[in-house]
């Protein structure tokens, strides 16, 4: 089964292009920051789906066990005939929206939203197999800055971002984002978006850092991007992953400390650094909520707080916000 011709508004170009202004940015800044978006290369993507089953990694469960308590419940308040995913990856979950929305009587139309075709072609085939009267639309797009992904099309949307990323947004960026998405819905769409939940030290920092490695390994694999995209010479050996928890911004930060003093060359960038003994890179952010602070953050960008479901533990929260 093939997939249906992909709307490509990302490039292998652009996404090259934006690798390089986002590490001259960043390997240039103080402290050094990379956006978490250049972890998720092919092989990124395979270590994440490795860890999305380790015991630590809670969230995954969490999500998963949500969506399938109240996904009826998510259907009915959304009340789209069209799903557009953002972030598709391996649409794993997707499935679970999809039964329910069609059990709702509305489901005429799926747009998955992935910054890698490869994901798309192989996660599509599947989906359109098991629902053969569903239009797919598949989009190549980094949602995070072109939300032209988001069709207008007549139908009413039902918007998702799971998988906590949106945590992964600086708090400035989150509101960006919002405000970008708000614009782009009609009022009385609806989105549908993930978030970790605010809780014990210990158990965040063990989901981020989990005791078989995977979680180093994916994030020292950035590394291997910038040496394989840019021509830069990061010795990967020479760093070292950690996981921080930040109580007063209520996040986990994963970060890449230096063992020894570097000096690092990137030629595509005409660029050299250097890194001291011990400094630290930060990789990527995620923010822990409360329903109070994700209820704050959507009514700022003009959505209503219309549903709020939680796992049985209450380790994660899927909100349903509809456009004022």
């Amino acid at each position: 089964m093939s997939l249906p011709a992909l709307d490509v508004h990302l490039t292998a170009d652009d996404a090259d292009a934006a690798l390089r202004s986002d590490a001259r940015r960043g390997l240039t800044s103080t402290p050094k920051i990379l956006t978490p978006q250049w972890l998720y290369d092919a092989r990124g993507s395979e270590l994440f789906e490795q860890i999305t089953a380790l015991p630590e990694y809670y969230p995954f469960t969490a999500e998963r066990e949500a969506l399938a308590a109240h996904s009826d419940a998510i259907a009915r308040t959304a009340d789209a005939d069209t799903l557009v995913e953002l972030g598709s990856g391996s649409s794993s979950k997707t499935p679970v929206l999809l039964d329910a929305l069609h059990s709702a009587g509305t489901l005429r139309r799926y747009v998955p939203v992935d910054v890698s075709p490869s994901a798309l072609e192989e996660a599509v085939p599947g989906l359109i197999g098991a629902y053969p009267e569903l239009d797919v639309h598949a989009v190549v797009a980094d949602f995070t800055s072109d939300l032209r992904s988001v069709p207008r099309d007549g139908g009413r949307r039902l918007v998702a971002l799971l998988g906590g990323t949106f945590g992964n947004f600086e708090p400035a960026d989150r509101q960006t984002f919002l405000a970008a998405l708000a614009d782009a819905l009609e009022p009385g769409e609806a989105f549908l978006v993930g978030t970790d939940l605010a809780k014990d030290e210990s158990t965040l920092v063990a989901a981020y850092d989990d005791s078989q490695g995977v979680t180093a390994e994916f994030n020292l694999n950035v590394l291997s991007v910038l040496n394989r995209v840019l021509g830069a010479d990061f010795d990967r050996s020479g760093f070292e992953h950690l996981a921080v928890w930040v109580p007063q911004s209520s996040r986990i930060e994963m970060r890449l400390r230096a063992r020894r003093a570097m000096h690092v060359r990137v030629p595509e960038l005409d660029l050299e650094i250097d890194f001291r003994a011990g400094e630290e890179m930060r990789t990527e952010i995620s923010t822990k909520f409360t329903r109070e602070r994700i209820r704050d953050e959507l009514g700022v960008a003009g959505f209503s707080h219309d549903g709020w479901f939680t796992d049985p533990q209450g380790r994660f929260a899927l909100s349903v916000a509809v456009r004022r």
